[in-house]
């Protein structure tokens, strides 16, 4: 089990961790409250390179953000949020736990719950003022509204995770305003870490990665998790792009856009996505130079507050936006 420590703090700058490196000097300092079990508290530094993002209607809508300053902070605060979650998962990882079934009939393990509500801890010490949506527990947050929002889910790819299949990950998102700025993907059993901050590049444990390059729809590598996740005109359109495509692939959850952000995969295809499933790919897909709309070529949005519903979605996301669009054109989604 992991038990968050109620009363420890920590400076973000420990050499455990070499892959991370330190924010800008005009970065505030940022200290995180974070302990597990036994273990001495650990602390990420994190690589705080620019980019211009091809998709610029969604980076004008946030020109002016106050959050600009404090990037550093949330960045870092993320990446202590993904080791939590981390310690939890492999220690559940591959060995017999309890599964049980949602109203949804999704499957839940201990390994879920815990890890979001070691997450739920720091952020709560660190960010008082921030509210929180996750997948298990939905909102928290003593107020109806808030400008900072952060969205969890701790194990996308539950059924992956439950048949001891490493492709599963978490998922860490933080919206200011209802429009994601910082976006982590996190497999922590490969120990591989994408991390998206709004006007910065993509990088996969520190390093700089893009997507590759691929101008026709008859070339491109598709990942779905699952053909038989669609249904009724959503079966179809699937079909129409998956029947266009070089080589259809299935079975990789979050992991796909992962691999889309660093150049191995051309498209991921979904259907039935909640925002907990998709709002922290949009900073990564994007920062690594990508597209990532619904199904009709609109931006990802989703307003959370303690009434939303996690309604679902279709994603769409593509390396190159060339194929994007074709992709779009061939889904004839109204």
């Amino acid at each position: 089990m992991l038990a968050v420590a109620q009363n420890v703090a920590l400076d973000l700058d420990s050499s455990r961790f070499p892959h991370y490196i330190p924010p800008s000097p005009l970065s505030r300092r940022c200290r995180v409250a974070i302990s597990i079990g036994s273990r001495p508290a650990r602390s990420l530094r994190v690589l705080p390179g620019r980019f211009d993002h091809r998709r610029r209607s969604r980076s004008n809508m946030m020109e002016s953000g106050p959050f600009r300053e404090d990037l550093d902070d949330f960045v870092n605060v993320g990446n202590a949020l993904a080791d939590a979650a981390g310690e939890v998962i492999r220690g559940y990882f591959r060995k017999k736990v309890e599964i049980l079934d949602k109203d949804d009939m999704s499957p839940v393990t201990i390994a879920d719950r815990t890890a979001e509500e070691a997450m739920v801890s720091i952020i709560s010490k660190n960010f008082p003022s921030h509210a929180i949506y996750g997948e298990e527990n939905g909102w928290r947050c003593k107020e109806k509204s808030a400008d900072y929002v952060w969205v969890l889910d701790p194990i996308d790819g539950t059924k992956s995770f439950i048949t001891g299949k490493p492709l599963f990950g978490t998922l860490i998102a933080l919206l200011y305003q209802g429009k994601p700025i910082l976006g982590i993907i996190d497999q922590p059993v490969l120990r591989e870490r994408w991390v998206g901050v709004w006007g910065r590049r993509t990088v996969l444990n520190g390093m700089e990665t893009s997507t590759r390059s691929c101008s026709k729809l008859s070339e491109a590598y598709l990942y779905t998790t699952s053909p038989h996740l669609f249904s009724g005109g959503a079966e179809a359109a699937f079909a129409r792009v998956r029947d266009k495509v070089k080589v259809p692939l299935y079975g990789c959850d979050c992991y796909a856009y992962a691999l889309l952000a660093t150049g191995f995969v051309d498209l991921v295809v979904e259907s039935g996505l909640k925002p907990y499933d998709f709002l922290a790919l949009i900073p990564v897909i994007e920062g690594a130079g990508g597209t990532i709309t619904d199904w009709k070529g609109e931006n990802l949005l989703w307003e959370a507050s303690p009434n939303s519903q996690a309604t679902s979605y279709n994603v769409v996301a593509a390396g190159d936006s060339v194929v994007h669009r074709q992709a779009v054109e061939s889904l004839l989604w109204e």
